[in-house]
């Protein structure tokens, strides 16, 4: 046969035979071939005598020389079974590599007996014919039923110049100073310094962490949970009053979720934010601008620009989508195992990047659960990468090699240490990307995409937000950010109470 693909796909091939060995293939579910061997008498025979004659120089007896024990006293020593244990060892490794070699096939796992070691064991006898099968998982042969036009909806991704006050204003509140508060109550936007403790409603026992002596909180909705903030504002300093909140039902905390709770909190001081005026000197402390125009208009170029990207990757998406349902292609579990741990060490690898020990985290039970969660994305990986490949062949879509020599070179340029750099896994790793690249112009040129109004443009423009402005600087700052420079409002990440009313 031609590849171990065809193997898997198609009816099973006809046996052939070398070197004594006559092999036949048959296709088996999830991408598995099965390899059925018939190993002839004479080579049965031959293994045994060679297992033999290896387990005799192993064994020492006295009165014998290494290697010289007669045959009856070394098989009455070790025993006959052993001797043919070893030697079926050596013909199921041996038969496969040849199989594997005559046959082409593209092995992905190591091969499993069918029927088990012990039931092959059960049936071989030197001397006389012995046929076994194995299966293993082989390379899938991904085919597309289209490949032209393919038709996909995407929602429309637009810029949004009031993105760029929005910016502005998130600077503007991690650059204020906080200034004390003493003629009036507590109100929404202010940061209270409170003392607080809290208790269940239904039994009175204190709650688990929610207490604490001095405890910043930034009343805002949605910082805590439902009704504390709100039970905060209208409160003077030095007054002490008791609200009653109720632990949403999805809190982490599994004997807090749903239930009533009765804080007694006393605002201990009040300290409202002083914004700095939206001008020149503004742009100078929050970027590398010298005037508020030039960093409004950097400000917007970078916006249009991730405005641009998340157009090119959600149509990317709504394609690769589009192609994926017209793949036919049978998974094989070994390469879900490995996408699998590809998206773990991934997470692992961010985990570690925040200066959080993985190995504490990661926990036998965590890594099982983190497993089973994962398969669905690593399937779906899977078939994209399976689709694109289909899609390589079917359109004959290749990349020239002096635009892979010439995207390294760009590369090169911004490695610091490129002797630590493996050049063929650079190589490979270029070449994939420029690969993916003109497969994804080729499908938006052979397809149709609609654009549709987004479903919910408030989620929208968070998800650009976050793209955009996700340290909250609206440019580059002199110091790594605007909240760098110690002027930032504390309460984000309130220090004090381990858990309690925060939502």
């Amino acid at each position: 046969m031609s590849s171990a693909a065809s193997s898997a796909t198609a009816a099973k091939a006809p046996a052939s035979s070398g070197a004594g060995l006559t092999v036949s293939t048959s296709p088996r579910p999830g991408s598995r071939l099965a390899v059925d061997l018939a190993i002839p008498g004479e080579r049965s025979q031959a293994s045994y005598e060679k297992a033999l004659e290896q387990l005799s120089r192993s064994v020492k007896l006295p009165g014998f020389r290494k290697g010289k024990v007669p045959r009856p006293v070394l098989l009455q020593q070790i025993g006959p079974l052993r001797v043919r244990a070893t030697a079926l060892e050596e013909l199921v490794d041996s038969s496969f590599r040849e199989a594997i070699e005559s046959e082409r096939i593209a092995a992905l796992s190591r091969p499993v007996l069918e029927g088990g070691f012990e039931t092959v064991l059960e049936r071989f006898e030197p001397g006389t014919e012995l046929r076994f099968t194995l299966e293993l998982d082989v390379e899938p042969t991904p085919t597309l039923k289209a490949t032209r036009g393919l038709s996909a909806e995407v929602e429309a991704v637009a810029f949004d110049p009031a993105r760029v006050d929005e910016l502005l204003e998130q600077s503007r509140r991690q650059l204020a100073a906080l200034v004390p508060v003493e003629d009036r109550p507590a109100a929404s936007g202010d940061v209270a310094r409170i003392a607080f403790s809290g208790s269940y409603s239904d039994s009175g026992e204190a709650i688990e962490g929610g207490s604490s002596d001095g405890m910043e909180v930034e009343l805002e909705e949605g910082r805590m949970i439902p009704g504390f903030v709100e039970g905060i504002q209208g409160m003077q300093a030095g007054e002490t009053r008791t609200v009653t909140c109720r632990f949403p039902e999805s809190y982490p905390q599994a004997d807090a979720a749903g239930r009533e709770a009765a804080f007694a909190i006393t605002l201990l001081d009040l300290k409202t934010r002083e914004l700095p005026p939206l001008d020149d000197a503004f742009a100078q402390q929050a970027s590398d601008k010298a005037t508020l125009a030039e960093l409004r208009a950097e400000l917007e170029e970078r916006l249009r620009e991730e405005s641009e990207r998340r157009r090119t990757s959600s149509r990317h998406d709504a394609l690769l989508q589009a192609l994926v349902e017209q793949l036919e292609v049978e998974l094989p579990e070994t390469l879900v195992q490995e996408e699998i741990r590809a998206l773990i060490e991934q997470t692992a690898g961010q985990i570690a990047q925040q200066g959080m020990d993985v190995k504490k985290l990661f926990t036998q039970d965590l890594v099982r659960s983190l497993m089973e969660t994962s398969r669905p994305e690593a399937e779906q990986r899977l078939r994209r990468n399976l689709a694109l490949r289909a899609l390589a062949e079917a359109e004959t879509i290749t990349v020239a090699e002096k635009e892979v020599e010439a995207r390294i070179r760009e590369v090169s340029r911004d490695l610091e240490d490129r002797s630590r750099v493996d050049p063929a896994r650079l190589r490979a790793a270029v070449a994939d990307d420029l690969l993916r690249e003109a497969l994804l112009t080729w499908l938006e040129e052979n397809s149709t995409i609609s654009e549709k109004a987004p479903a919910d443009s408030e989620a929208a423009e968070a998800q650009e937000a976050s793209a955009t402005a996700g340290t909250g600087k609206p440019a580059k700052a002199k110091s790594g950010s605007a909240a760098g420079k110690g002027k930032a409002a504390t309460g984000d990440e309130p220090a004090g109470s381990e858990t309690a009313p925060e939502g």
